[in-house]
């Protein structure tokens, strides 16, 4: 893939949405003792769906919404596979074996969504690619497994097989998820792809959370609601948004690998607000997430 300044574009919006992921991963993760996964993924979700809709209904777009019957296929299996189920099972895994062992297992799906793409969306094998995802994949896990390691209070098992066994089809979740998204994508305009997905993602999650407050769930509070949704308009509105424009712009096996660089950015946001500090492992880390990027940015 030639560098062009689209792909340029493409890369910087990545990354981009990989920082607000940051920022909102660390909010949710400041209000898991005060509400439940499935109550966090329904409300980001939602507070995705209502903007979308404003967003999608603007007297001043330039083009009318379009969604042909086989985009909006793939776009429904897409926001059902990753970001429903595959978000709630990751969610699940971390309060099971704690964020120091689920993101590093569920990280390797820059790796999958890479393979699953040569098969199913006949991407071009190029062995420096796929090295640099294998790079910087183990970078991330440095710095994620640093962190989570320096701040751990967690107490739970560490080798619970059924949260390992959520972190790993997390992974694959989020795989499907971004493959079907290119899929979808292809043929129609971000925006509109975007509100088919969090329309429908936001209905999936009303019975589910009826039926979780009838069975014993306890609700959030007003304001840890308001601060989920807070950090869901960071993450869940404009990061799926400029995710699914960076999935159209470069394809979904890059934009997964720059989707999972947000610890990368987490790093310094906790050093510089929280006053934590840094290790040799975080900057090795570090150095092998950018390394690892920049092979795949440049890889012919």
């Amino acid at each position: 893939m030639q560098l062009t300044p689209e792909f340029l574009l493409g890369i910087g919006i990545g990354l981009f949405t990989s920082f607000l992921w940051a920022i909102s991963t660390n909010v949710y993760k400041s209000q898991s003792g005060k509400a439940t996964p499935l109550a966090i993924s329904a409300l980001k979700m939602w507070a995705a769906m209502a903007f979308m809709a404003f967003i999608v209904i603007l007297p001043f777009r330039t083009t009318p919404f379009y969604m042909p019957l086989e985009s909006a296929i793939f776009l429904l299996a897409s926001v059902t596979i990753g970001l429903v189920t595959g978000d709630l099972v990751y969610l699940i895994s971390q309060e099971k074996i704690g964020v120091s062992y689920a993101f590093p297992i569920a990280n390797i799906y820059p790796i999958l969504t890479y393979i699953i793409a040569i098969f199913f969306l006949n991407e071009t094998i190029i062995y420096s690619r796929l090295v640099g995802i294998i790079i910087a994949v183990l970078g991330v896990t440095i710095i994620s497994r640093e962190q989570a390691v320096k701040n751990r209070n967690e107490g739970r098992a560490q080798l619970d097989a059924l949260g390992i066994g959520l972190a790993l089809l997390a992974a694959v979740c989020w795989s499907v998820g971004s493959v079907l998204l290119q899929l979808g994508v292809e043929n129609v305009e971000p925006i509109d792809a975007n509100f088919l997905r969090m329309l429908f993602g936001g209905a999936i999650f009303v019975p589910l959370f009826i039926t979780a407050y009838k069975t014993g769930m306890p609700l959030p509070t007003r304001r840890s609601i308001k601060i989920v949704m807070a950090a869901g308009f960071l993450g869940m509105t404009l990061g799926s948004l400029l995710y699914t424009y960076t999935v159209k712009m470069i394809g979904a096996s890059i934009a997964a690998l720059l989707g999972s660089t947000s610890p990368l950015f987490a790093m310094p946001i906790s050093i510089y607000a929280l006053k934590e500090g840094f290790s040799f492992r975080s900057i090795l880390g570090v150095l092998l997430t950018v390394f690892g990027v920049m092979l795949v940015v440049i890889a012919i």
